[in-house]
């Protein structure tokens, strides 16, 4: 897969998330995280909930099931999974994405 995102993203922390074929880079604020997230390979999420989500789909389709109603998201829409809502997803190869996290400690550095 070519680079999606440029050497300044590159050059972030990378996030320790428990998914094989996920690479994402961690931008960590006081009070919230952004990801820039891309898979080499299919992934499935399992249902979970934190705190609110929003991002922005740059490459690639994902299967997204948020309190029970699925959707196909692919290039350019963007996702919105409010605080504490149930959801799932079918992640393809190729998906790349940017998504903000209302929380300060979504995740940490590996």
């Amino acid at each position: 897969m070519a680079e999606i995102f440029p050497e300044p993203i590159r050059k972030l922390p990378e996030a320790d998330i428990p998914l094989s074929g996920i690479k994402a880079y961690l931008s960590q604020a006081e009070n919230h995280q952004i990801l820039f997230m891309e898979f080499s390979e299919d992934v499935e999420v399992p249902t979970h909930s934190h705190e609110a989500q929003w991002g922005v789909v740059l490459a690639g389709k994902i299967d997204l099931t948020i309190d029970g109603a699925e959707r196909t998201y692919s290039k350019g829409d963007s996702v919105f999974i409010p605080k504490g809502a149930k959801h799932s997803a079918k992640v393809y190869a190729g998906y790349a994405d940017v998504s903000f996290f209302n929380q300060k400690d979504r995740y940490k550095s590996k």
